[in-house]
């Protein structure tokens, strides 16, 4: 379910919260086995709160909180990050739609780090003690947050390689290729969309200054890849983006 930065449209600009379906939800095989996939939703009541929402800069969670729930974003986004000191973050992440936050609290038991809403965000809400329970008796569910894991990882692993390896202009290229996929494996536009993030926060994700993130887009701009116009994006040219960014397949974000 969405709760990086960014609305996400089919074929023209959704109000936002725009719901993602279900079954287009990271969230749907753990759900399943709890009675969805069978339309009973009796149990699945039992241990999921659904449709909360939260303002744009409400929190779901601060680092340090106890682990009480797993999130999964049915509409909106949300961005997590770690508290720098001084009024400042790093931004450690996006999360879309069909997205599930939460599961890297698991061991122990505590939030790393803080999750906010970048717009209005609707969230399902799963409770972490009722899950673990039907955790040990159902195996299904358990193969199912491996991979949704093993996928966070690997993620985060390319974006060690995009700020170890390349420049700003790769950077960029290669983050707007990896919202473009996100959004896609939900059955969203690839091309069109909103950046419900703010170029600094954009900057902090990559390790670049909001000033480099600004001139890049505009380049961008200036060279036909993209069209934005304030946070809406239009990629014009994802052969081209994909030259920039030297993709190999990488989808930080």
């Amino acid at each position: 379910m969405t709760g990086p930065g960014a609305t996400i449209h089919r074929r023209a600009p959704l109000r936002a919260c725009a719901q993602v379906a279900c079954h287009d939800c990271g969230m749907y095989r753990l759900c399943a086995p709890l009675g969805l996939e069978r339309g009973d939703f009796s149990l699945l009541d039992t241990v999921l709160r659904r449709k909360l929402i939260y303002r744009r800069g409400e929190l779901l969670y601060r680092a340090g909180a106890p682990l009480e729930y797993l999130f999964a974003i049915r509409g909106g986004s949300v961005k997590t990050y770690l508290p720098a000191g001084n009024g400042r973050v790093q931004v450690t992440g996006f999360h879309f739609a069909g997205e599930v936050l939460g599961l890297n609290a698991i061991d122990g038991h505590r939030h790393p780090s803080e999750a906010q809403a970048l717009e209005t965000t609707s969230v399902c809400a799963l409770s972490i003690e009722r899950f673990e329970q039907l955790a040990r008796r159902e195996p299904a569910i358990q193969r199912e947050v491996i991979k949704i894991m093993s996928a966070d990882i690997r993620r985060h692993q390319e974006l060690l390689l995009l700020l170890g390896k390349r420049n700003a202009e790769e950077r960029l290229a290669a983050y707007l290729l990896s919202l473009s996929r996100r959004l896609a494996e939900r059955r969203y536009s690839a091309t069109e969309f909103n950046l419900s993030m703010s170029r600094g926060d954009i900057g902090s994700y990559l390790g670049i200054a909001e000033e480099t993130v600004c001139r890049v887009l505009a380049r961008f701009q200036e060279e036909g890849v993209l069209a934005t116009r304030r946070r809406y994006v239009r990629l014009l040219d994802l052969g081209r983006l994909r030259a920039i960014a030297r993709d190999l397949g990488a989808r930080p974000g």
